[in-house]
């Protein structure tokens, strides 16, 4: 099991970026002697035998040093599997009880790409940027700590005071990998950005193994899920390390032979940023491969229906079971393309922004979040932000929006008056009004009288596509309810309301 999968709660949802299963390597080093520089990457959490010794003394799964008899200190230089943005760094000292370096420190260089720098000059000439200071290590355990200094860095230097050992290196960050515009990759990779974000189970294998580089060594390293009980199906949601053109996909089963999913299919969603839980609950997924059989220990390379762009992919498997990797292959998106009505929004100064997002839904704080959001990437942005700071909201915000309401049944004259920036569009959600009989006008009046003296706030439904019978039955319905129930009811409903109406949104 990858230990890299694992990052501690102060770093979750970052990756271990000197990983060797991302391709992170020990360069040099100023004195290996006990144990090899190599093991600080290994992604594999450290073991220990205590019966196991070697010709240079005991057998210790790390990096050590021998004992300093002279002035100094040692250090090793880690090249990042990919360059990323560093947030934080475990030096952990598992088994490491009584050899265990006392203090340690860690540094960062970005070298360019195209640079031939070799790693003596890594050593002697390159500048070095301290981003941890000396700390003081605890034996035997993870020393974690975030950066002084965020910065994007290739290669990492730790230094430990004076000698010592220690299990492995861990360092947590964003990747931030080079591309070259137009060339096709696989942007599910955690070289390329890419990133597991959640999953309906992972109960064999973690899910960050379906996104690394090279294949898997053995079913461990590959996303498995435990058997449904009673079968049902199951999920992983994939960030793209940017919003891409897809052209095609790999769902890839190698060493899952009796336990591969028995159907699987992708979908696509282009919301960048979207907050975790929206991404969960969201229904405005697009299928962009449609359901399939799978196979034993088989690549199942597919073309994608729908190019996108995508920010993020869900794959779905059915009932259960495993996948060893996902390729998702294609080409970073570019902004051209936009819909008009995200370029508008996008584009319009702050009062105008907030005059149209208030023709939406009524609450001033609803209308700033969306404001200060700006610039959304998609229309889907859009509706999910706004759905998103909706439910952020309190229950004074949410009886503000309901008051920019006209009372269903209401004189058309008055709510032309009182509401004549909606007018046009409450008249056409009420439309249903037009062949209500006098009777069931005068009790729908009625029964919102009622109920805005029960509650304090007028009735809200989305009254789009109602009868006015059915307005009557769904306010007579929800008068029983408590109070603590019923304004979380009506909350929805606005939320129903706004979408329709920012789809009615001028893209000019």
């Amino acid at each position: 099991m990858a230990d890299s999968s694992h990052p501690p709660a102060a770093f979750a949802g970052q990756i271990d970026l000197a990983s060797d299963a991302l391709g992170g390597k020990a360069l040099a080093c100023s004195d290996d002697f006990f144990a090899s520089m190599n093991h600080l990457v290994w992604a594999k959490p450290p073991v220990f035998d205590p019966d196991a010794y070697t010709e240079r003394g005991k057998l210790m799964d790390g990096w050590e040093s021998r004992r300093k008899r002279v002035q100094g200190h040692d250090w090793c230089i880690i090249k990042l599997g990919v360059c990323g943005l560093v947030r934080g760094v475990d030096i952990d000292t598992a088994y490491f009880l009584g050899n265990h370096p006392p203090f340690a420190s860690v540094e960062g260089i970005f070298v360019p790409p195209s640079s031939d720098a070799d790693t003596a000059a890594l050593i002697n000439t390159l500048e070095w940027t301290e981003i941890v200071p000396p700390m003081a290590l605890d034996r035997g355990t993870h020393n974690t700590q975030a950066v002084a200094v965020v910065g994007e860095w290739t290669h990492i230097r730790l230094r430990i005071y004076p000698d010592g050992g220690v299990a492995r290196l861990r360092v947590w960050g964003e990747p931030r990998p080079a591309r070259e515009p137009g060339v096709e990759v696989d942007l599910a990779c955690v070289q390329q950005g890419g990133q597991a974000l959640a999953a309906s189970d992972m109960f064999f294998s973690p899910m960050n193994n379906l996104v690394l580089p090279r294949a898997a060594e053995d079913m461990g390293g590959g996303w498995e899920t435990r058997r449904s009980r009673p079968p049902g199906d199951d999920w992983i949601i994939l960030k793209l390390g940017t919003p891409g053109m897809l052209s095609q996909v790999v769902i890839d089963t190698k060493h899952f032979k009796g336990n591969f999913p028995d159907t699987v299919a992708l979908d696509g969603l282009n919301w960048p940023n979207a907050p975790l839980p929206a991404l969960v609950e969201t229904d405005a997924w697009t299928e962009i491969v449609g359901r399939f059989e799978t196979e034993a220990d088989a690549g199942h390379l597919k073309t994608v229906s729908n190019p996108g762009p995508w920010s993020h992919v869900r794959l779905r498997i059915y009932p259960d079971g495993g996948v060893s990797r996902l390729r998702v292959f294609g080409v970073p998106a570019e902004d051209e393309g936009l819909d008009p009505r995200v370029v508008a929004l996008n584009a319009a100064d702050a009062t105008a922004a907030t005059a149209s997002l208030m023709r939406c839904c009524g609450s001033r704080r609803w209308a700033s979040l969306m404001v200060q959001a700006r610039p959304f990437a998609s229309w889907t942005a859009v509706h999910g932000m706004a759905e998103w700071f909706w439910w952020q909201l309190s229950d004074e915000d949410w009886v503000e929006a309901f008051g920019h309401h006209p009372r269903i049944g209401a004189d058309p004259t008055a709510l032309a008056e009182k509401f004549r920036s909606t007018a046009e569009w409450s008249g056409d959600e009420q439309a249903g009004m037009a062949a209500a009989s006098d009777d069931i006008i005068a009790e729908l009046v009625s029964e919102n009288t009622a109920y805005e003296d029960r509650f304090g706030y007028i009735f809200i439904v989305c009254a789009t596509g109602l009868s006015a019978q059915e307005m009557l039955a769904r306010l007579q319905a929800r008068m029983p309810h408590g109070v603590e129930n019923e304004i979380r009811i009506a909350a929805a409903e606005q939320v129903k309301i706004t979408a329709i109406r920012l789809d009615k949104m001028e893209s000019t």
